[in-house]
């Protein structure tokens, strides 16, 4: 049975991938550095690989590792 219209969604955020040094802090997500857009790509997909999630790539250029 699918998820009900009046239900909201339980999105998980399990980790933040950016470019930008000050966006990562420490706690939960994990956030984590990148020096280059493609090594922030494929770090993005190798985590959502791994922890079986998704990705995002918002209007900020990070990457979000989603569990619904």
């Amino acid at each position: 049975m699918g998820r009900e219209s009046s239900e909201r969604p339980n999105y998980q955020i399990l980790a933040i991938v950016t470019m930008t040094r000050n966006r990562v802090i420490t706690g939960s997500p994990l956030a984590l550095f990148a020096e280059e857009e493609e090594q922030q790509k494929r770090m993005a997909q190798d985590l959502a690989k791994a922890m079986k999630a998704d990705t995002v790539k918002t209007k900020d250029g990070d990457y979000l590792i989603l569990r619904v």
